[in-house]
C-alpha cells in the first residue's frame, strides 16, 4: 500500500468538507466522495454511514487485506483515517465509473457496444480473481464479485474494489460462515445452502458477471418470467435450448465475434454449474479467456498474411491477364446473424458506486 497519512482536517480540506458537490455514489456501506490532496493528487474518499461492530470489522478487513496485495487490476488502498467519528479509506481515483453503469445506464457513454472491450474487461477480472485465490502470498475469497464491484480506470482496465466482506482463508480452502454474505443474483446457491464459501463461489459470482457482459441483462430482473429472475437460471435454460443467438446484447450483435461469444458463455456455464468441484478454478478461467483472446489474434494474423498473398496474386494475375482474360479473383464473405436482449430492471443497489463528475 503506497502509505497516505491523512488526519481529519486535511481529508475535510480535500473533500471540501465532505461537500455534497464531491459525492461520487453512495451505497449500503457509505458515501464515496472525489477529494484533491494537497499533493494535487486526486483521490476518493470512502466514509462509512455509522460505527458498529459490524462496520468497523469490515473497514479493519479491508484495511488488512488491501495493504498486503498489489495487482494492477484490484483498486490499490492509499491510506486511512481514525481520528475521524467513521472510519474513512482512502483509494486511488477511477474516474470511468464501474461496470454496472456502463452496461446497464443508457445515460452513459456507448463504449459497451464494442465486444473486445468486453472481453478485456473479463480477462482483467479474471487475473485479478486468480491472483487472489493463488498466487497471493495467502488465498483470499472477495465474497461480493459484481459489476458495481468492478471498477474502470481511464483506458477502461477493469479493477476489483471493496473487500469488506473478503475473507483470507487456511490451508483448507474453505471459510465456515454463521451468515451467508453477498449479493442475490450473483450468490452461489452451493454456499447459500452449505455456509461453505470457497473460491468456487467466486468463481460461480464471476460467471454471473460473464453472463451480464454477453447478455448486456442485469443479474435479477422483474421484466423476464419470474423462473426466469435470476439471470443465472436465464441464461443457463437459453444455453439448453441453444438459445444463445437469441439473449446475446444488441448492442454488440453486429461487432462481436461469434466463435468467441460462444466459447465465453460455454465457460460462463462451467463456471456456473450448481456443484462448485464441477467449476473450473479461476487460474483456469484466466487461461482460458487469455486463450480465446489470442486465438482471435492469431486467426486476424492468420488474415493478414492470407490478404497479403491475394495481393500478390491479384499482381500475377494483372501480368497475365493479356493472355488469360475474363480472370476474376473474389474473396469469402462470412456474416452471423444474431439476436436481439430485453431490456431489464435489477433490485440490486450498488454498494461502491463511482459516478464520474
Amino acid at each position: 500500500m503506497n502509505s497516505v497519512s491523512e488526519n481529519s482536517k486535511e481529508l475535510k480540506q480535500a473533500t471540501e468538507n465532505f461537500s455534497v458537490t464531491r459525492v461520487l455514489g453512495q451505497g449500503g456501506q457509505g458515501t464515496v466522495y472525489k477529494g484533491i490532496l494537497v499533493d494535487g493528487r486526486v483521490v476518493a474518499v470512502k466514509k462509512s454511514k455509522v460505527v458498529d461492530e459490524d462496520k468497523l470489522e469490515e473497514f479493519i478487513n479491508e484495511v488488512v487485506i488491501l495493504s498486503q496485495i498489489n495487482h494492477r487490476n484490484i483498486v490499490k488502498l492509499l491510506g486511512c483515517c481514525l481520528e475521524t467519528d467513521v472510519p474513512v479509506l482512502v483509494y486511488e481515483f477511477i474516474p470511468n465509473g464501474n461496470l454496472f453503469e456502463h452496461l446497464h445506464d443508457e445515460l452513459v457513454d456507448q463504449t459497451m457496444t464494442i465486444w473486445e472491450l468486453r472481453l478485456r474487461i473479463a480477462i482483467d477480472i479474471a487475473a485479478a480473481l486468480s491472483y487472489l485465490h493463488s498466487a497471493a502470498s495467502f488465498p483470499i475469497y472477495h465474497r461480493d464479485i459484481k459489476s458495481t464491484n468492478i471498477m474502470l480506470d481511464e483506458r477502461y482496465r477493469a479493477k476489483i474494489s471493496d473487500f469488506g466482506t473478503s475473507r483470507t482463508v487456511t490451508v483448507d480452502h474453505t471459510h465456515l460462515t454463521t451468515v451467508v454474505s453477498g449479493t442475490v443474483g450473483y450468490l452461489d446457491p452451493e454456499y447459500f445452502q452449505s455456509n461453505q464459501f470457497t473460491d468456487k463461489s467466486d468463481v460461480y459470482s464471476f460467471g454471473v458477471v460473464l453472463v451480464e457482459l454477453i447478455t448486456g441483462e442485469k443479474s435479477v430482473s422483474f421484466l423476464r418470467s419470474q423462473e426466469n429472475r435470476i439471470l443465472a437460471t436465464y441464461f443457463i435454460l437459453a444455453m439448453k435450448e441453444n438459445r444463445l443467438f437469441d439473449i446475446i446484447d444488441a448492442r454488440i450483435r453486429d461487432g462481436s465475434l461469434w466463435n468467441q461469444v460462444t466459447a465465453v458463455a460455454n465457460l460462463a456455464r462451467k463456471c456456473l454449474n450448481r456443484k462448485g468441484r464441477q467449476r473450473p478454478s479461476m487460474r483456469e478461467v484466466s487461461m482460458e479467456l487469455e486463450k480465446i483472446h489470442a486465438a482471435d489474434l492469431q486467426l486476424h494474423a492468420y488474415g493478414s498474411e492470407n490478404e497479403e498473398d491475394n495481393k500478390k496474386e491479384v499482381v500475377d494475375a494483372d501480368i497475365g491477364i493479356q493472355s488469360w482474360n475474363n480472370t476474376a479473383v473474389t474473396a469469402p464473405a462470412s456474416h452471423y446473424d444474431v439476436g436481439t436482449a430485453s431490456l431489464s430492471v435489477s433490485d440490486v443497489e450498488p454498494l461502491f458506486p463511482f459516478q464520474t463528475r
